[in-house]
């Protein structure tokens, strides 16, 4: 089996979403999804590069074409290639699955659980709102939410002390409601400095919660000793991280509880077995990050069946809510908790017919500025 084509696929349906087919010429294919949203075109031309080093190779040797993407320009691959390459990888997963009739995780070492419990996006412009957004998923089945420090009412201006204040009184208000057997997790993505992020974390310690994520900004991972030396909650990152060399410094020193490693940015399946095996020997359960569409979803799914360390499995977007006729068939979900598919490969069904359907739409990146109008991370 050699592959013959490998296609990249923009679509749109409330944001967008760029999707990878890569062919055969045994008539088999993957279908992979990239991260990195609002990056699709520059992810697109990375496709370009990496394709004819994957015609006429052989599908099966994910490990060997992995090293060939990301090593050939000499250049180690940056986070956007990497979005790239994480697509064709799980696409190849997706491919060599189907190939021997088997449901992805058989080829990950078979089950460990059989079921995967989630957590959704909860959303509000105040805390009323977030609340009956909260106590509502909860009476749908979800034993997690998860929500984010507000902006000001105008829906751009973030001050961090400001909203450090506000967030505090939504998880407090959060906790009273739900209760003391739903799990909190506040996702503060990436907007607070050390001072302001230590503060938030001491001031949520008596909420409990599950853990806060992204408390600070990516780009230097040696500003969380900082933080682990002052905060005593559980602490999550890694969704901006794309390979193991990103998480090297905060595996190694144990300066995060949980890894929210994106299979769709990481480096796809490959990479992320690496990194959750890694996490292990530090006692790091995976929470995967995925706010991203079906594809994302059974990937993560597969990988949350297949490793031990698994804690909880974002769930921006539950089956069939997202292009139902793009895939017609997505991965089984009830009650806040995702389940084994039972068809080869990554177990869901991809309509090209419907392509056109779901054009790409005009879209930008969201911003927040100070109320300096400096310019902060959204």
């Amino acid at each position: 089996m050699k592959i013959t084509a490998v296609t990249p696929i923009p679509v749109g349906h409330e944001r967008n979403f760029l999707f990878v087919k890569v062919d055969t010429d045994a008539g088999i294919f993957g279908i992979g999804e990239a991260g990195i949203t609002f990056q699709e075109p520059a992810i697109c031309g990375m496709l370009q590069t990496l394709t004819p080093l994957l015609l006429g190779e052989d599908p099966f040797r994910t490990e060997h074409l992995w090293q060939v993407m990301f090593r050939s320009g000499f250049f180690p691959l940056g986070r956007i290639a990497c979005a790239a390459l994480s697509a064709v990888d799980v696409a190849l997963w997706d491919l060599k699955a189907k190939a021997l009739g088997v449901p992805l995780y058989e080829l990950l070492g078979g089950k460990v659980r059989d079921r995967v419990v989630c957590y959704p996006h909860v959303r509000g412009r105040t805390t009323a709102e977030l609340v009956d957004d909260a106590t509502r998923k909860v009476a749908d089945g979800w034993k997690f939410v998860r929500f984010d420090p507000r902006p000001e009412d105008d829906g751009v201006t973030f001050e961090p002390a400001a909203a450090v204040r506000r967030c505090v009184e939504d998880v407090a208000a959060v906790r009273r409601a739900v209760g003391d057997e739903i799990e909190i997790i506040v996702d503060v993505h990436t907007r607070l400095d050390p001072a302001d992020a230590i503060s938030f974390c001491r001031q949520v310690e008596p909420f409990r919660p599950f853990f806060i994520e992204d408390p600070l900004r990516s780009e230097n991972t040696q500003t969380y000793r900082k933080l682990a030396a002052h905060a005593h909650v559980p602490i999550a990152a890694g969704e901006q991280f794309a390979t193991k060399w990103d998480f090297r410094q905060v595996i190694e020193e144990d300066l995060i509880d949980y890894a929210r490693t994106d299979v769709c940015i990481a480096g796809g399946i490959t990479e992320t077995l690496k990194i959750a095996g890694w996490c292990e020997t530090h006692h790091i359960p995976m929470a995967f990050h995925n706010p991203l569409g079906p594809v994302a979803t059974a990937a993560s799914l597969h990988l949350d069946l297949a490793i031990s360390n698994f804690a909880v499995q974002e769930l921006a977007r539950p089956p069939g809510t997202v292009l139902p006729e793009l895939f017609p068939v997505q991965v089984p979900f009830a009650d806040g908790h995702l389940l084994p598919p039972t068809s080869p490969g990554l177990g869901i069904e991809f309509d090209e017919t419907a392509i056109a359907k779901y054009p790409p739409v005009a879209a930008r990146t969201p911003q927040f500025r100070r109320g300096d109008g400096g310019f902060t991370n959204w």
